[in-house]
């Protein structure tokens, strides 16, 4: 029996499926350390580092001070007024999730990653070549390590609900193998709120009906969770009761990106500032489609007013624009982004803004118009344009050339995947 109450399962012969989820340890934070040793052992926090930023990854020196992920930095800050602020450093991050994901496919053929950080593996039939799951893991945590100094904690499962919820038990640097055999005892004293999908509002909701555990939920008349819930509360009821048929998608492909700012002072409308951050949001955006050979057809602003709704919400809008021809260029999406303004009915200031591009393609699917050589050469003159920039930041940094940009802190260095 392991310390947590699990029972590992070394036989896999019996699984329908075998699916990991690998968490590498406090990600960013972690590579600070790593790059930097006299930080070892202190409480590191990296985040947005005004006082309406928000903590992307702490040490667990930091969390020890009841420091987390998501948590507003200037909380952070009254929490562990000691602690080693930092804002991070994305193109780093990136070199190690690259590096992680390769040990990553070194072990299966499919792999879905969640984040920079994160992903799951699909195990299934690999035992005949690598051996029974938990010596899988074993060599996975290994490889990691060897390949980029950092710790990854692993969780085995036959599906993947339980994988994600065993490797955060595990953390940090353990791994947690759980056989089919124990799945709904695994599962039925853990608080409701382990589920995906549960969040706040649902979790308020399912405890007014006196649901408080999976097992809870799981022994729940299930009609009585469809009046409440709808199909949903179909879909909680299974998971409850183990049964998550998700399989691990292997052909992932990234389905938007976006860039966004929480800004020290709330910014008007009209600001010529909060113009200037959807500025540098757009070419960051651009920079980084330019760097994985895709074009976006649609544009969103997203809006957070200043106008508290209480319990530290906020009301969010978004506008969109879809274009005919998709584009890389950063003045483009510039452009739409500030045009969407127009579109924004309120007088409220805003506390955050951000954009985000959707409908993706390949670079090399874009065609220009035949007999438009006008198009033709502006297409050209922006592409020399933005290798030029690229080269430029990829040398000296994503500061060395700007359009007069604002600097404004963004609520986290994040890039999830979504």
């Amino acid at each position: 029996m392991d310390p947590r109450g699990l029972r590992a399962s070394d036989d896999s012969a019996g699984w329908p499926r075998v699916i990991a989820h690998a968490d590498m340890d406090a990600f960013y934070a972690s590579v600070e350390v790593l790059d930097n040793p006299e930080l070892r052992g202190k409480p590191v926090i990296v985040g947005g580092s005004s006082m309406r930023g928000v903590v992307t990854s702490a040490s667990y020196e930091a969390r020890r001070f009841g420091v987390h992920s998501a948590m507003p930095t200037a909380q952070a800050k009254k929490l562990c007024p000691d602690g080693i602020f930092l804002r991070g450093r994305m193109e780093r991050y990136g070199e190690l999730s690259r590096a992680v994901r390769a040990v990553f496919e070194q072990f299966s053929p499919v792999v879905e990653p969640l984040s920079l950080d994160e992903a799951f593996l699909d195990l299934t039939g690999t035992q005949r070549l690598l051996g029974p799951p938990i010596e899988v893991a074993r060599a996975l945590k290994r490889r990691v390590r060897e390949a980029t100094g950092l710790t990854v904690s692993v969780g085995v499962a036959p599906i993947k609900m339980a994988a994600k919820i065993l490797s955060d038990m595990s953390k940090p640097d353990g791994l947690l193998v759980l056989g089919p055999e124990h799945l709904l005892e695994f599962l039925e004293p853990l608080p409701v709120e382990r589920l995906w999908g549960v969040g706040r509002v649902t979790l308020a909701r399912l405890n007014q009906a006196g649901i408080s555990t999976i097992g809870d939920l799981a022994r729940f008349d299930l009609a009585g969770l469809r009046s409440r819930f709808g199909s949903f509360g179909a879909h909680l009821h299974e998971l409850a009761n183990g049964h998550d048929p998700r399989a691990v998608v292997g052909d992932w492909e990234r389905k938007s990106y976006g860039e966004e700012s929480t800004f020290e002072h709330d910014y008007t409308l009209a600001s010529l500032d909060l113009r200037r951050v959807l500025t540098a949001h757009g070419e960051a955006l651009a920079r980084r489609l330019r760097a994985d050979g895709v074009r976006a057809r649609t544009i969103t602003l997203k809006l957070k007013l200043a106008r508290p709704l209480g319990g530290g919400r906020y009301p969010l809008l978004t506008r969109s624009l879809s274009i005919d021809s998709a584009t890389d260029d950063g003045a483009a999406i510039t452009r739409i982004a500030i045009q969407l303004i127009e579109r924004v009915k309120v007088t409220d200031k805003v506390r955050l803004a951000g954009v985000q591009v959707h409908n993706l393609e390949r670079a090399d699917a874009r065609q220009l118009g035949l007999f438009d050589p006008a198009a033709i050469r502006e297409a050209g003159r922006r592409s020399r344009l933005n290798r030029a920039l690229d080269e430029v930041t990829r040398r000296f940094g994503e500061d060395a050339v700007t359009r007069g940009l604002a600097h404004a802190d963004r609520a986290a260095p994040t890039r999830r995947i979504k």
